[in-house]
C-alpha cells in the first residue's frame, strides 16, 4: 500500500520545506488536508541572496521565502525560516566545484537531497519533535507488510525525481512524506489545483539548472572559484593539439558545443568532449561513436530504503541522468564496489554522476561513478 500521505491514530506532526515554488506549497497543503499537523519552513542556502532570481533559474532566494510565507499564511500554518547557507556551502557548493576541479560531473541536487534536506534538515526535525518531512517531490513510498518501506518512481513518469533521491536510506524514508508522488496529472493541473487552493505560486515559472548559479552561467561560476587555467584541447585518436581552453574544469563528457576548435575534423563530423584531465590540464575529443560505454565501476554505492546489497550479479534498470531514459544493465558489487555492464552502448556517461538502479519502478540503489569502460578508446 503506498503511503505518502498515512493517516494515523494521532495526526503526524509534519515539516514541510516550501521553496517558494508551487510543488512544495501544494504539497504542504495536502498534507494539511490528510490530517496531519503541518509546519512549513523555508531553507535559506544562501549567505547572500539576491532579491529576484534570474528567469526562472535559480531558487532560495529573498523572493522564494516571501513566497513560501504567503503560501503557508493560505494554508494556514505556522512557518519559519532557517538558515543552512553554512552546511549548503560545505556540502553542496564546496563539492560541487572540487568534483569539477577533479575532472568530475556532480550532481549538486542529489547532494542537497542526501546532505541537506535528509539528513541536516531531518535530524533538526527529529530533535524538535517533527515525525516526518514533507517536500514536493515526485516519487512514491510504499510500507510493505513487515513495516520496511521501499521507494518507487512517481506515477507521472514525466514528472519522476526518484533518480535524485535515490541515496534515502530506510530510517530516512521512514521519516519522509511526498505527496505528489502518485498523482496522475500534469504540471499544468498541478498548477491549477494551486489556483483553487488560493496560493499565489500557482503561476511562478518553475526553478532550473542549479539553485546556487542563478544566471545558469556553471563554467563563469567555477572560473571565479577556481581562476583561470589556460591548457590543450587534443584529438584523440592522433593526439594533435586542436585547440585550448581556459579551465578543463569548464568542460563535461559529452559536450559539443563552445569548444572553440580551430578547424573541422578530416571526416567533417563534430567532435565531443571523451575526457578531461586535471592532471596536465587537457581537454581529449573526438568523434560520437568514442563516447560509447560498454561498463562502469561506481563507488560509495547506497541502498534504497530496506533494500539490501545484492549479492551476485543481477539484471536491472539504470538510470544515468535525471531526466535521461533507462537502460539494462547487468550489476553486482565486488569489494564495496558497484560493478555494472550494459546490455546495449550508452554515451555521454561521466565520471562524479550517479547511476540509480531500478527493479520496475523500485529504486534499488545510487552510486557515484567512479571510471567507465570505453567500446573505443579515447586515446
Amino acid at each position: 500500500m503506498t503511503e505518502n500521505l498515512p493517516r494515523t491514530a494521532r495526526p503526524l506532526r509534519v515539516l514541510a520545506a516550501m521553496s517558494g515554488g508551487v510543488d512544495s506549497a501544494v504539497a504542504a497543503a495536502r498534507a494539511v488536508e490528510a490530517g496531519h499537523d503541518v509546519t512549513g519552513v523555508h531553507l535559506a542556502l544562501s549567505a547572500n541572496p539576491q532579491s529576484f532570481r534570474t528567469g526562472a533559474r535559480g531558487c532560495c532566494t529573498i523572493e522564494d521565502s516571501r513566497d513560501a510565507r504567503r503560501a503557508a499564511d493560505v494554508i494556514g500554518i505556522p512557518f519559519y525560516c532557517w538558515d543552512l547557507a553554512e552546511r549548503f556551502r560545505e556540502d553542496v557548493v564546496e563539492d560541487f566545484v572540487a568534483e569539477y576541479e577533479a575532472g568530475r560531473t556532480p550532481n549538486p541536487c542529489l547532494r542537497c537531497n542526501e546532505k541537506i534536506k535528509f539528513a541536516a534538515l531531518l535530524d533538526k526535525a527529529l530533535a524538535l519533535g517533527f515525525d516526518a518531512v514533507c517536500t514536493g517531490h515526485y516519487a512514491t513510498i510504499v510500507e510493505k507488510e513487515d513495516g520496511t518501506r521501499e521507494m518507487h518512481r512517481a506515477s507521472d513518469m514525466a514528472k519522476d525525481q526518484s533518480y535524485v533521491l535515490g541515496v534515502l536510506d530506510e530510517k530516512q524514508l521512514a521519516h519522509a512524506l511526498f505527496p505528489l508522488g502518485d498523482t496522475v496529472t500534469t504540471k499544468d493541473e498541478i498548477r491549477a489545483e494551486a489556483e483553487r487552493r488560493g496560493l499565489a505560486v500557482a503561476k511562478k515559472p518553475d526553478s532550473h539548472d542549479i539553485c546556487f548559479i542563478a544566471d545558469g552561467d556553471t563554467q563563469g561560476f567555477l572560473a571565479k572559484r577556481l581562476g583561470k587555467a589556460e591548457g590543450d584541447i587534443v584529438d584523440g585518436a592522433t593526439g594533435e593539439k586542436v585547440g585550448t581552453h581556459d579551465g578543463a574544469y569548464g568542460f563535461t563528457i559529452g559536450q559539443r558545443k563552445g569548444l572553440r576548435i580551430g578547424h573541422p575534423a578530416p571526416d567533417g563530423k563534430p567532435r565531443y568532449v571523451l575526457d578531461i584531465s586535471p592532471v596536465n590540464n587537457t581537454v581529449t575529443v573526438g568523434p560520437v561513436e568514442a563516447l560509447d560505454v560498454t561498463a562502469l565501476t561506481a563507488i560509495r554505492p547506497r541502498w534504497c530504503g530496506s533494500t539490501p546489497a545484492p549479492a551476485g550479479t543481477y539484471t536491472y534498470t539504470a538510470q544515468l541522468r535525471a531526466h535521461g531514459g533507462e537502460t539494462e544493465v547487468f550489476a553486482e558489487v565486488v569489494d564495496g564496489e558497484l560493478h555494472v555492464r550494459f546490455t546495449e552502448p550508452v554515451r555521454g556517461v561521466a565520471p562524479g554522476q550517479a547511476i540509480v538502479l531500478y527493479d520496475g519502478t523500485r529504486v534499488v540503489g545510487s552510486a557515484t561513478i567512479a571510471t567507465t569502460t570505453r567500446a573505443t578508446a579515447a586515446v
